[in-house]
């Protein structure tokens, strides 16, 4: 959003903006494919494509020779190790980007109107013409490159539903909206209201069924319950685990989760629905502290948001198991 709303408003006061779009990345880049950076005619930047070295290069380039009008090229750093090397970049680390010169013709104000109105869009280029199109797009789809045409899905930031206000919440939060989550922390409780002091993070009162209803969670959501109140994370898991949301996860010990898929079979889910709730939430990491229990389920969070598959004996549920049995086998037991 950042970098769609300021390309925006350069082209609004008439300047010339180089779009660069990350489309393929090769070993340990340090960027993500879909990262985007703009760069105005007199080398201003906003967003970021690596750790810092290739934006410094492409605004040196802007600033030697300008932005011409020609059509979106393509642009690859990090193939030899000298290059690697000179860019920053990780042993192998090699990135490939699309560099767009932006025009009426690309759209970006009826972008950021789609965007700023909760929508998920595909922008199409074409890379012979320049020529861009838009169109709807669905939540599990990402950037695809054949090289002739950069299909990029853009729309609101993944969602993230913690129920629960205490001060675990607040650690996690913290961190979530560093990972970029939009968040929002749904507990009804009167005592928390009022110590809530996460500002970039809405705390609402409404019931947590509610909220999960409302929410309409979509593939790009997540939900955490935090409280230990089976009353309320349980209103929360029951309406969640109906929905497509990528990763629901609960707090509490091995056996307080037992006992919480036992009760979730009452409200008619049935054994593949429950089998998506991560309880404990979390990896192995003998995490005691609040901030440190944060940390492990925001990994598995992170882990499943990217399609990774996480072994049985990380997870806290398993991983803990496995702990207790081997101590009891050195004990002798």
């Amino acid at each position: 959003m950042e970098v769609v709303r300021t390309a925006a408003r350069w082209l609004g006061e008439h300047r010339k903006v180089l779009l660069v779009t990350v489309v393929k990345t090769w070993g340990s880049s340090p960027r993500a494919p879909g990262s985007m950076l703009a760069i105005r005619d007199d080398g201003l930047a906003a967003g970021s494509v690596s750790g810092g070295c290739i934006e410094d290069d492409l605004i040196a380039q802007v600033r030697a020779s300008g932005i011409d009008a020609g059509p979106p090229r393509v642009l690859r750093y990090g193939i030899s190790a000298d290059e690697a090397h000179r860019f920053g970049l990780p042993c192998g680390g090699t990135l490939e980007l699309v560099l767009e010169t932006l025009g009426v013709a690309s759209q970006m104000p009826q972008l950021l109107d789609a965007l700023q109105a909760g929508r998920l869009v595909t922008r199409t280029l074409d890379l012979a013409t320049g020529a861009v199109r838009m169109g709807p797009a669905f939540a599990t789809e990402g950037l695809r490159f054949d090289g002739e045409r950069l299909h990029t899905v853009l729309g609101p930031r993944y969602r993230l539903l913690v129920i629960g206000g205490g001060q675990l919440s607040q650690y996690f939060a913290r961190v979530a909206v560093g990972l970029d989550y939009h968040v929002t922390v749904c507990d009804p409780r009167e005592e928390y209201a009022d110590t809530w002091e996460v500002p970039e993070v809405k705390l609402v009162r409404d019931m947590p069924d509610d909220v999960v209803t409302a929410m309409h969670l979509d593939e790009r959501s997540a939900v955490v319950a935090l409280t230990h109140d089976p009353k309320l994370d349980d209103l929360a898991l029951m309406e969640a685990l109906r929905t497509p949301a990528f990763y629901i996860g609960a707090l509490g010990s091995r056996r307080n989760n037992d006992a919480r898929r036992i009760r979730l079979r009452e409200f008619d889910l049935d054994d593949e629905q429950i089998a998506r709730m991560s309880g404990p939430a979390g990896l192995h990491i003998g995490s005691r502290t609040p901030p440190e229990i944060a940390i492990s389920i925001l990994a598995e969070l992170t882990a499943a948001k990217n399609g990774v598959f996480v072994p049985a004996h990380m997870q806290v549920r398993y991983g803990k198991a496995e702990a207790a049995n081997q101590s009891a086998s050195s004990c002798g037991i």
